[in-house]
């Protein structure tokens, strides 16, 4: 990495040092990853998204380039929504496939709506921005009918689905909502990260989810969904009890509730 000279490195003990002051810090980040983007150093820098996450739990006011959080190994945040009818069968699920020209798992499927919280942004307020972006959902329907569902935490190993080096650790938390929808809605795409959607039986989604069809962080909000909807029981999951535990694991980075500065 060719650090900015404000940033001290200390090989011995493994730490870097930032400047004390919020700007300068952001600053010498930014000219870290620009330098390293400049010079070819990491193909993950080639999602280059012009997005701002904030480096959380150092209560600051501290941000870094979206693209190059997984190379700093800072807790990033998201949303993630499971829209939903009750249907004459039971639960009907509305997964939406991502773009084929996507730089990170194209062509795989998704939750319903989910995104990445910028610094500033509160977590339903990211929700209903891409609601409307990727699900051409109202502003109004959201606001009123999707429901917080708590959230989802672990600790994401990168392969090369999701572009870049692989083997670059991130730990995330994602902030989970339900949305029930009446029969009659028909999600469409509105932007151009989603190829497409389909309304499946739980028994379909379950299907997509063992053929590692899902993008691996959905595929443990939708699990989590079939937890808190008693889809998904002790009695006919014989490793609940870890599934469970496993998508609330506590991370040992620290993290806020808040994202907003």
């Amino acid at each position: 990495m060719p650090w900015s000279p404000k940033i001290r490195i200390n090989h011995q003990s493994q730490q870097v040092r930032l400047p004390e002051d919020d700007e300068e810090a952001t600053l010498a980040l930014r000219e870290t990853l620009n330098d390293a983007r400049a010079l070819h150093r990491f193909e993950v820098l080639k999602g280059w998204r012009n997005e701002l996450y904030p480096v959380t739990g150092l209560k600051s006011n501290i941000t870094v380039e979206r693209a190059g959080s997984a190379l700093l190994g800072i807790v990033t945040y998201g949303v993630h929504m499971t829209a939903y009818i009750e249907g004459q069968n039971g639960v009907m699920i509305w997964v939406p496939r991502r773009s084929s020209t996507k730089s990170t798992y194209p062509s795989m499927l998704d939750n319903t709506v989910a995104g990445g919280i910028t610094a500033g942004e509160e977590p339903f307020e990211s929700l209903v921005r891409e609601a409307a972006e990727e699900a051409s959902l109202p502003e109004e329907l959201v606001r009123k009918s999707a429901k917080p569902c708590g959230t989802v935490s672990y600790f994401h190993v990168r392969d090369s689905r999701a572009g870049g080096e692989t083997g670059l650790m991130q730990p995330e938390i994602q902030f989970v909502y339900d949305l029930k929808l009446p029969r009659d809605t028909v999600l469409k795409p509105s932007d151009d990260e989603v190829q497409e959607f389909y309304l499946w039986s739980v028994e379909e989604v379950q299907n997509a989810l063992a053929e590692e069809k899902f993008k691996p962080n959905c595929a443990l909000v939708l699990l989590d969904f079939f937890v808190r909807h008693g889809i998904l029981t002790v009695e006919n999951e014989p490793d609940y009890i870890d599934i469970v535990a496993s998508l609330h694991r506590k991370l040992s980075i620290p993290s806020e509730t808040s994202t907003r500065r």
